[in-house]
């Protein structure tokens, strides 16, 4: 998987597609749509079918294996506890979407109705779309280029019925590539509230989240924060706390502190959330007492006065 070179002149750029760097990305004509050549039409389909989506938020990691999916599938359960508030979860890990069996769906499959492709629900207010459900096998491999993974990531934004949506939560692959490049694209024009960072605490995942802040930069993607998981552990016996991944540069915290993002919160490693994600199940909801859903809980808090503050922001210039 191809990442975003150092000097990507971003999709905002008028060099956007067409400098050096560009030769050979699989994003380069879609990123060239924004700087002098034919827009895709499909920016400004998405936008008028995100009409119905308050809010947008993306879920990055710099790093695989840090548990951006894990936070995602939380975040979903934590947001549709409210259950005047309908919530939807797009998985765009096109080559590992591991979604549809943290959320307890595995087997299913997507229907076709008058509108477009129906999202699968898990409850009547918490609907979710991964290529997981499109796949005849979970063991199967997605052996895709970018431009197929785009193709796909445009028909999950322009031909799922949605419907009337609070929050729409994206859950990405690793890195700065090309779904990544693909969803900002498409999303440009539809307004996005921001994007939640993962990492875990050692310097090995930090230097690689510092380039996905360089990444949100570039795009002008707005970072709603980050967040330190695996952050100790906390033996349920003994009530001790070890470092499993030790801050040998001072963790996200001071890394947040040098590059003025905000930390939303760290979750302490619990061996109970890796079992509920196996089983399809909310941590918070089966072990509601743990440190960990206590941290989950305030960080969902934070994102959500995030984007009522975001939406207060919208507010204001429509009506000047």
């Amino acid at each position: 998987m191809e990442e975003v070179p150092q000097d990507c002149p971003g999709t905002s750029s008028a060099q956007a597609g067409k400098g050096a760097s560009c030769q050979g990305c699989p994003n380069q004509r879609l990123c060239a749509s924004g700087a002098g050549a034919a827009p895709d039409p499909a920016i400004e389909e998405i936008k008028e079918k995100m009409r119905t989506v308050k809010h947008k938020i993306l879920v990055l990691s710099g790093k695989g294996g840090v548990g951006k999916s894990t936070f995602s599938a939380h975040l979903a359960h934590g947001l549709a506890e409210d259950e005047s508030k309908q919530v939807a979860l797009l998985d765009i890990d096109i080559c590992g979407p591991s979604i549809p069996k943290m959320m307890g769906l595995e087997g299913e499959q997507v229907h076709q109705s008058g509108s477009g492709w129906s999202p699968v629900y898990v409850e009547e207010n918490l609907g979710v779309m991964s290529v997981g459900f499109l796949l005849g096998s979970p063991d199967d491999a997605v052996i895709w280029r970018g431009p197929k993974k785009n193709g796909m990531i445009k028909q999950f934004l322009r031909d799922v019925d949605w419907g009337e949506i609070d929050y729409l939560i994206v859950d990405t692959p690793p890195g700065t590539s090309d779904e990544h490049l693909s969803i900002v694209q498409y999303l440009s024009a539809a307004q996005i509230d921001g994007a939640v960072i993962i990492t875990t605490p050692q310097e090995v995942s930090l230097q690689d989240v510092r380039k996905e802040i360089n990444f949100c930069h570039k795009v002008k993607l707005p970072i709603i924060g980050v967040v330190e998981n695996m952050s100790g552990f906390i033996c349920p016996k003994c009530k001790n706390e070890s470092q499993i991944f030790p801050p040998t540069t001072g963790g996200a915290e001071v890394m947040c502190q040098d590059l003025k993002v905000p930390l939303l919160g760290k979750v302490p490693l619990d061996p109970q959330i890796g079992k509920s994600c196996d089983n399809g199940q909310s941590f918070l909801t089966e072990v509601p007492d743990s440190p960990a859903t206590l941290a989950y809980r305030n960080i969902i808090q934070r994102i959500q006065d995030f984007c009522g503050l975001h939406s207060s922001k919208e507010e204001k210039l429509i009506s000047c």
